[in-house]
């Protein structure tokens, strides 16, 4: 694979700024703990989740517990998240299918994951990056919104953007970009009022350049 200047130039930018230790936002212990906490962070804040967890895990400490958890009182237990009966409910025929299918260890298989109650893309791949340490592009929301104002593709559809991505990136910036464009999408790039004048991507950024134009 051949990265073009211009996205090479925006990865070496994004190293330099935010460094090459990628993190996970979601606190968890095990693979199940962050699986689930994936999971509820669907249009919810990972800030609102880990404080959700934090009571969670300790209440249900297994998969075993998820497992045979009372749909009413996990909804309540989780209701802060937003859309709390669909997550309750996932999470809850997602921990018996574990148990039913894997012995309750998750999966790293893509499909395996994917194949499992309430698991997309998204979260497949943010499990299948930070417990097992496979180079897996996540589409949240800042992914699919600053990666398009960076010119880096024009897909709109996440999993055509992840595909896309995944051939014009090198597979060692695969997890990387994740951490990296969610931070520049939390602090800089925000969806409501982006700081255009304090990235440091201006100057190689489309959508940075119609703003100078304005600004002009």
């Amino acid at each position: 694979m051949k990265t073009s200047r211009h996205i090479q130039e925006i990865l070496d930018r994004l190293d330099k700024e935010y460094g090459t230790d990628a993190r996970c936002y979601l606190i968890h212990t095990n693979p199940h703990e962050l699986l689930f906490a994936t999971i509820m962070s669907a249009q919810c804040t990972d800030e609102r989740v880990n404080a959700v967890t934090k009571t969670l895990f300790v209440k249900y400490p297994s998969v075993e517990a998820f497992a045979n958890a009372s749909l009413e009182e996990l909804e309540e237990d989780i209701h802060s998240v937003g859309f709390y009966h669909m997550k309750a409910k996932h999470i809850i025929e997602c921990a018996r299918a574990l148990i039913h299918d894997y012995d309750g260890v998750v999966p790293s298989d893509i499909d395996e994951l994917t194949a499992l109650p309430g698991v997309g893309r998204k979260t497949a791949n943010v499990v299948r990056s930070h417990i097992f340490d496979l180079p897996s592009i996540v589409v949240d929301t800042h992914v699919k919104r600053i990666s398009n104002k960076l010119g880096m593709t024009k897909e709109s559809d996440p999993v055509k953007i992840e595909f896309d991505l995944m051939k014009k990136v090198p597979k060692d910036h695969w997890s990387l970009i994740n951490f990296h464009l969610i931070r520049l999408g939390r602090t800089i790039c925000t969806a409501r009022s982006p700081k255009c004048s304090e990235c440091f991507l201006n100057d190689v950024c489309p959508a940075g350049k119609v703003s100078r134009s304005k600004i002009k």
